[in-house]
């Protein structure tokens, strides 16, 4: 880790070495993030220990790669929200192993990943709580997939993988069902699971060699145990000084690090670590030190994975296990920097709660459409459900999103939430640079525009979005599906769960005086280039 920032931290980094938080941190003292975070860091510190306690998980790993190998199944599906599926996917990216990825109730994604080589499918069920609605239909759905296809009996049970904590109802569900069984580290928390069971089940059966990652992270930790020359001391009170500082949206670009989608595993890290009490650090991850809303601005402190020009003024670089390990030892040190719990994530449930409001309203013959109403503007595909007086008669699809880019108050953020399909729809992601770039435009300055995936993004910068300064404008974008996938044993479909979670956090955000738009595209293709050609 390099750059000026390091030198403008130098007295909170000397104040963290006069506090003794190195020494600390080794003894898992759960008393540095104050008294009232004392019984929550008690039992989530177990993440500085796993370059060596995770050790005892690769015999196991071995064999179930193993049996995978002997049963020819070559095709590994991760089911898994937040920490359980971010780690491991950069873990297989970086590595160019094959692993697909279900983090969504997208129907039209789920669908197309159920029809894919189930013949060859093994599925990692990962689930912390052993509770997680999306997960849990997840593995209903394969389930009745795998039984229509024939796969039943022993065959069938030689097709999972589950890995949660000790005790819950998955691991019940999951030994009466006759399935592997990989326990987790329950003194670890979900956004620092990398390098538990969570982090590496998926990655070795996906072929990657993750003892080696322990290795990675082995090489770091007595760096880790000292007062001085102590890198995760030293980005943790860079993290922290910046954002007491007002620098409190951490802008993350690649820059040759080697590692592929590090920024989305560090945003819900960083996001869901410090995002409450009205405070905290927003990651931004952009395209490149080239994107729009790369520049240096007074709220933003920006960091290159990677070796990265000399006036960034902070670069990390490092191999990946070392990464994972780096990064948390910052965001709890970040943690003490601002006076909060970095291992709860208090306002993430209500969400959930709304959610199953409008769950058990469907099952009751209502369908979710309680936040719905009568769209305030409708462009070809686009219907824009926005309070009037935020679209300031907005005419076109350019008027509204220029308008929303323009209700971003001073210092603030627009977060842009895609409850679509990560693969079928991927180009809305571009949404984000163009939606930068509008803001330079019609702002004469830049804003942080982030963008997230629903409803993964709830397991991440949801708990930010909530808990956070209240200076955020969201973006949320739903569509209408071709297609719908019931969850056996539920007397609701993706489509209906998905829409759900949209509008229940949707009625979050407003409850909290959060500006938020919807855009609902009735062709998901057509509405998706409208939207891109509005802003081209």
């Amino acid at each position: 880790m390099r750059g000026p920032v390091v030198d403008e931290a130098e007295s909170v980094l000397e104040r963290l070495v006069t506090d003794g938080v190195p020494a600390a941190l080794v003894a898992k003292n759960a008393r540095l993030w104050g008294p009232a975070a004392v019984d929550e860091a008690a039992k989530r510190l177990g993440w500085l220990d796993l370059a060596e306690s995770s050790r005892a998980l690769l015999p196991r790993l071995a064999e179930l790669v193993a049996r995978a190998r002997e049963d020819g199944l070559d095709h590994v599906v991760l089911a898994g929200m937040g920490g359980s599926s971010l780690a491991p996917e950069v873990i297989t990216r970086t590595a160019g192993a094959a692993l697909t990825v279900l983090d969504t109730t997208d129907p039209q994604q789920v669908a197309a990943v159920v029809a894919d080589r189930l013949d060859r499918t093994i599925v990692v069920v990962s689930s912390k709580s052993g509770g997680t609605v999306e997960t849990d239909g997840h593995r209903r759905i394969f389930e009745g997939a795998f039984a229509d296809a024939g796969i039943t009996g022993d065959a069938l049970r030689r097709r999972f993988v589950i890995v949660t904590d000790p005790g819950s109802p998955l691991e019940a569900a999951a030994n009466e069902a006759g399935y592997a069984v990989v326990l987790a580290d329950p003194e670890v928390g979900g956004r620092y699971s990398a390098l538990t069971a969570f982090g590496l089940v998926p990655s070795a059966l996906a072929g990657v060699d993750v003892e080696r990652l322990l290795d990675e992270a082995a090489a770091l930790t007595p760096a880790l145990r000292q007062p001085y020359d102590n890198p995760g001391l030293a980005l943790g009170a860079a993290l922290g000084a910046s954002a007491l500082a007002g620098r409190d949206k951490l802008v993350i670009a690649d820059d040759g690090s080697g590692i592929a989608g590090f920024g989305d595993w560090a945003e819900q890290l960083i996001a869901e670590s410090t995002g409450k009490e009205g405070k905290g650090i927003l990651p931004v991850v952009v395209e490149g030190v080239d994107a729009p809303g790369f520049e240096e601005v007074e709220d933003v402190r920006r960091v290159v994975l990677g070796s990265g020009p000399e006036d960034v003024g902070l670069s990390v670089a490092g191999p990946l296990g070392a990464q994972f390990l780096l990064w948390e030892y910052a965001t709890a040190v970040a943690g003490r920097v601002l006076a909060i719990n970095p291992f709860d994530q208090p306002n993430v449930q209500e969400s959930k709660d709304n959610t199953a409001a409008l769950l058990r309203g469907s099952a009751e013959g209502s369908a979710p459409t309680v936040v719905a109403g009568a769209p305030a503007l409708v462009v070809g595909a686009v219907e824009v459900h926005a309070p009037a007086e935020l679209l300031k008669g907005a005419k076109d699809l350019t008027g509204a999103l220029e308008a929303i880019v323009a209700a971003v108050p001073e210092h603030g953020y627009l977060a842009v939430m895609a409850y679509l399909d990560r693969d079928g729809d991927a180009g809305a992601e571009q949404l984000r640079p163009l939606l930068a770039s509008c803001a330079e435009r019609i702002r004469k300055s830049p804003v942080a525009v982030t963008f997230g995936w629903g409803p993964r993004f709830l397991h991440s910068t949801g708990q930010y979005h909530k808990g956070g300064p209240q200076n955020g404008v969201f973006l949320q974008i739903t569509g209408e599906s071709s297609q719908d996938v019931p969850v056996p044993g539920k007397p609701y479909s993706l489509k209906e769960l998905q829409l759900a979670q949209a509008f229940g956090d949707l009625r979050a955000l407003r409850s909290r005086g959060r500006p938020a738009v919807r855009l609902h595209l009735r062709d998901r293709s057509t509405g998706v280039d409208e939207l891109l050609t509005a802003l081209a």
